[in-house]
């Protein structure tokens, strides 16, 4: 008799390489059928209803449909169920009892990557998204020009930002990122901190920090804050950084542009890393993609393999140092308490709460934590189509934090930051902060470093 499949999984999830030099890969038919194995098991288990957008919608369109049968699913019900993913792993990581190593094979954010690879292939994805996502490109170009970059996208100039919306299909009421004069990178050549050499740590660390392409040209001040963090605690960093981690372009499924910058960015690396450095990232959407979604698109690249393993996330990296060496003395209370927002992309690491356990080491500071959804995915919440469900699956952080009402909103991910203040702001109109925090940027301020601009 043959083994009845098991009703769910025991086991730590795994994933297989994405196989996408594979030209069936790219096979319509075969993506399909796919689909509809993955949506049948999706349907009758249905423990995922409220993690996003892709799975009320994939439901509604079966229970809809004439046979309330997954085979009823036209090619646009695909579709708008793809459209709905922000590849937050959610699912992957904490809700889907039938991932791998179960027989059901279930990967779910992956599924919905292949079909964005199969129409980026077929040169179907819009023009304006594939601007969007060229961040050194229009890192670079907007620096000279920040101020007036700046002024253009605020939403207060709705002559000039209405044009913006128009050509990018930004939706009016979503907050974009701004630009710097002057790159992270710039900022720490010109730096002149004072190591502290009383600090346990002093000379036992070698720490590359990966600028990441967004505190390189959007918010340096994230990027001096952990340059601060880390003087106080004795460490003198390289600082980094040849490209983008390509996470932009992997919403958009292009994968042959995510393989090459993970060449780029691990050929420059890897030489700190056999000299026995740890690679910090600043933001968890970069760390996650070397950490793991490199090694999945370049499986058998050994450089690619061996900055995974030497790469933390900043807050992984300042827990580990004060597991081992200890933090240095001097941490204040930072009044009015912190509201603590924990990224889905954080989360996927499966670390643990480093955050947390960062900002726990402030004595007398009130700490929320909040670990959902923000709802923001990248340049998804952004866009026309989506803003409003993104601050719809985001309206319970915001909730939440307007419940707390405490003086600092963070968020381990800078997007998710400010899209909290705007969720915040649209609920009750004056109760947001000013600005939104990084967590390093809390830390560094319990330290009595003044915030950077």
């Amino acid at each position: 008799m043959p083994t009845p499949p098991r009703e769910g999984s025991l086991e730590a999830p795994t994933r297989h390489p994405l196989g996408w030099e594979d030209e069936e890969f790219y096979d319509e038919a075969a993506f399909e059928k796919e689909f509809l194995r993955v949506a049948e098991v999706c349907n009758s288990c249905r423990r995922c209803f409220n993690l996003c957008d892709s799975f009320p919608i994939l439901f509604d369109r079966v229970d809809e449909s004439e046979n309330f049968s997954v085979d009823d699913l036209t090619k646009k019900d695909i579709k708008d169920t793809v459209d709905g993913c922000t590849l937050c792993d959610m699912c992957f990581m904490t809700k889907c009892p039938y991932v791998p190593p179960h027989e059901f094979n279930i990967d779910f954010p992956h599924l919905m990557l292949r079909y964005r690879a199969i129409q980026h292939k077929k040169g179907k994805t819009p023009f304006a998204d594939s601007q969007l996502v060229k961040t050194d490109r229009n890192g670079t170009l907007a620096r000279p020009v920040a101020g007036i970059v700046n002024w253009a996208t605020n939403k207060k100039h709705k002559k000039v930002r209405t044009l913006i919306n128009n050509i990018a299909d930004i939706h009016p009421d979503a907050s974009l990122p701004k630009y710097n004069s002057r790159t992270l990178l710039a900022r720490a050549k010109g730096s002149k901190r004072i190591i502290n050499q009383d600090a346990p740590a002093y000379g036992k660390r070698k720490i590359v920090l990966y600028a990441t392409c967004f505190a390189n040209y959007n918010k340096p001040a994230i990027g001096e804050a952990a340059l601060d963090v880390l003087a106080k605690n004795g460490i003198e960093p390289k600082m980094v950084y040849p490209a983008c981690c390509g996470m932009p372009e992997l919403e958009q499924g292009n994968l042959d542009q995510v393989a090459a910058n993970a060449r780029k960015v691990s050929e420059t690396l890897l030489p700190y890393v056999e000299q026995g450095y740890t690679i910090m990232s600043l933001v968890p959407s970069c760390s996650l993609m070397l950490k793991f979604e490199w090694p999945l698109i370049l499986p058998e690249d050994e450089k690619v393999k061996k900055l995974a393993a030497a790469t933390m996330d900043f807050d992984q990296l300042i827990v580990d140092i004060e597991k081992n060496e200890g933090l240095a003395e001097g941490l204040a209370p930072v009044k009015g308490g912190v509201t603590l927002h924990l990224s889905c992309h954080s989360r996927a690491q499966n670390i643990g709460q480093k955050s947390t356990e960062m900002l726990s080491t402030i004595p007398n500071t009130e700490l929320k934590i909040i670990e959902r959804c923000s709802g923001h995915g990248g340049t998804w919440g952004i866009k026309k189509e989506h803003h409003d469900t993104a601050l719809k699956v985001g309206k319970p952080v915001a909730r939440e934090a307007l419940k707390v009402h405490n003086a600092f909103v963070a968020s381990t991910c800078p997007l998710a930051s400010d899209h909290i203040l705007e969720g915040m702001e649209k609920q009750q109109a004056g109760a947001a902060p000013a600005r939104a925090w990084h967590p390093i940027e809390i830390l560094a301020m319990a330290y009595g470093f003044a915030p950077h601009q």
